[in-house]
């Protein structure tokens, strides 16, 4: 029997993960002196509503070695074989301890680098998924599919304030302010597993038809892969509006299309009213 482990970072609530029949190690999350389990015990709107009262940053940390060491355990017991998906090597130290406890269990668990996060990381765990139902390949086999076709993977997002940027030290205060000051909406992709700034725009319609120029520029959807659409905050109001403004996108193509909401792990870093777009290119 081949399982999956995948972290909190893809945004798979515990509840969601049962569904799946998947395991879930979740991120730690820390409000002051108060801790959590991220989607085990702070679920995300329950994170966003204190994100945003939050004078100061809540503080996510790395899964550590001896919890992937626990969870590959308890998963290997009936000889089973486990493949982890983890959140970008580039973003986290998470994916480097997976690895060392993957090392005591050799030719048993097979951990993949999704160079990516949040609904980026989630399409990956969703192919994962449709190669294990298929049940053609092994698991090793499974790992390298993923690691080839992860490469296909885009994410492409327009966060609606630069606020979280420069609380969590990733951008100066001094630009922030004057994004602020200009209802600048900061366009960013992830490349080889990190965050760049793709482009500005100012209001969130010209935010929008960047998303889509960037991605028409990737080569557009393949619609035959798992795709998703993401958002943070405490309502989609601005996903909606996307969805309707970017209807040509879709239209005769899908019937409906998949909407998440956004955890803590990249909802620290990018607040609240925040969308996003995740999808293999043709």
């Amino acid at each position: 029997m081949i399982k999956i482990l995948v972290d909190s970072a893809s945004d798979v609530e515990q509840s969601e993960a049962e569904e799946l029949g998947i395991s879930l190690i979740p991120m730690q999350i820390r409000f002051g002196n108060e801790e959590f389990y991220d989607g085990v015990n702070l679920f995300h709107k329950e994170f966003f509503e204190r994100l945003i009262e939050s004078a100061e940053l809540p503080q996510t940390s790395q899964i550590n070695e001896y919890r992937f060491e626990e969870q590959f355990k308890k998963l290997t017991e009936d000889g089973s074989e486990v493949i982890a998906v983890t959140i970008s090597s580039k973003l986290s130290g998470t994916y480097s301890c997976a690895v060392k406890a993957a090392k005591k269990f050799a030719g048993k668990v097979f951990v993949v680098d999704s160079l990516n996060a949040c609904i980026g990381e989630r399409i990956l765990l969703l192919y994962a998924l449709r190669l294990v139902k298929e049940g053609k390949l092994s698991a090793s086999e499974i790992a390298a599919e993923l690691d080839c076709k992860k490469k296909k993977i885009q994410l492409l997002a327009v966060l609606d304030t630069l606020k979280y940027l420069r609380k969590g030290g990733r951008i100066s205060a001094v630009s922030a302010f004057a994004g602020e000051m200009l209802s600048i909406k900061p366009v960013v992709s992830v490349v080889k597993g990190e965050v760049k700034l793709a482009g500005k725009a100012i209001g969130s319609r010209k935010g929008n038809n960047l998303l889509n120029q960037l991605l028409e520029k990737c080569g557009g959807v393949d619609f035959d892969m798992p795709y998703a659409l993401g958002y943070s905050g405490l309502t989609d109001n601005y996903l909606q509006k996307y969805i309707k403004d970017s209807e040509k996108l879709w239209k005769d193509k899908v019937q409906s299309l998949p909407v998440y909401m956004i955890g803590s792990t990249i909802g620290t870093h990018v607040g609240p009213d925040a969308i996003a777009v995740a999808f293999f290119a043709k």
